[in-house]
């Protein structure tokens, strides 16, 4: 069996939207923490993520490393190229979750201080 680009690129686009769907999973439990106030453990893992998650993408001037990596076997310019997403979920994606995220730092100060 002869492993194409397309092949290499259903695997990248695979794992990175399996990558997504864990980050929405955390992302939504650190909202539902802080509205509930349950400021526990898994909270702050969540927040330690999606620090290393912006040191990442810091490192690879805001771009996945995945997302480079299917770079190399696709020429789209399409923002869901790399990623199993409709393409307005991928075009606006860090601005959603970015959010999302903010959001959650504002209720979990408001639960610490209030």
């Amino acid at each position: 069996m002869t492993i194409t680009d397309q092949n290499k690129l259903t695997f990248v686009k695979t794992i990175h939207t399996l990558v997504w769907l864990f980050f929405n999973v955390v992302i939504f439990y650190m909202l539902y923490a802080a509205v509930i106030n349950k400021l526990d453990i898994w909270l702050w893992i969540g927040y330690g993520l999606f620090l290393f998650e912006a040191i990442v993408l810091v490192i690879f001037k805001s771009y996945c490393p995945l997302t480079l990596i299917a770079r190399r076997y696709s020429d789209s310019h399409e923002p869901n190229f790399d990623i199993y997403l409709p393409r307005w979920l991928a075009e606006y994606n860090k601005w959603i979750y970015s959010t999302i995220l903010v959001t959650v730092v504002f209720i979990t100060l408001y639960q610490i201080y209030k």
